[in-house]
């Protein structure tokens, strides 16, 4: 007796993958700019102007993304994983604009020092969520990424925690505690939101093992 042979079968559309990278190529961009915004030395209007213009450009990709999944009949992978993806990528850039926005605003010179250990953290999620974004084609070498993402997050968890802890020990007068936790909530947010592009990635391939 013979069984039916179940095949799997996707349509080759590499427009999502390669939207995927450009998304993940802004959150590289906004990276750096977030590095620069924070170093001493440079032209914090002229970085945050950069950083809108990056914001706005990964925008676009993000609606590109979308219009794409509403247009196109059958998708690499599942519609709403590709929403939940491209949702996901944009928080990690909305939430970078909002760090480097609020140190303009709140005219921020000096941060604690535990948040270069913050933007570390994100400057190495943004390296590897752009080096894994190809890879969703092949569904292949993403366990490396989301345990690591993972493994970053709780890194910076503690940093945030440090961070905290270092905000409310007296030594930072009530105003200013209030601009810098915002500050690192934003930065914090932007970690959080890169685990949560790990946890749709090992979604994804889960589903399309």
């Amino acid at each position: 007796m013979e069984f039916p042979v179940r095949l799997k079968f996707r349509p080759v559309d590499g427009s999502f993958y390669d939207l995927f990278a450009a998304s993940a190529g802004h959150i590289v961009v906004g990276a750096q700019l977030l590095t620069e915004m924070l170093s001493d030395g440079n032209s914090k209007a002229e970085i945050a102007q950069k950083m809108r213009e990056t914001e706005h450009a990964a925008d676009e990709t993000t609606h590109d993304i979308i219009r794409r999944a509403n247009s196109t009949f059958v998708t690499p992978f599942d519609r709403e994983d590709i929403y939940a993806l491209a949702a996901a990528l944009d928080d990690v850039m909305d939430m970078m604009d909002e760090a480097v926005d609020l140190v303009l605003l709140y005219e921020v010179n000096t941060l604690p020092a535990e948040t270069t250990q913050q933007v570390e953290v994100i400057q190495r999620c943004a390296e590897l969520t752009a080096a894994a974004m190809p890879s969703l084609e092949s569904m292949r070498s993403l366990e490396e990424f989301w345990i690591e993402i993972n493994r970053l997050e709780n890194a910076g968890d503690k940093a945030f925690r440090r961070i905290l802890a270092n905000l409310f020990s007296g030594e930072y007068e009530t105003l200013e505690v209030l601009k810098l936790k915002d500050i690192i909530e934003a930065l914090e947010g932007a970690i959080d939101a890169f685990e949560k592009v790990a946890n749709i990635v090992e979604q994804i391939a889960v589903k399309e093992s």
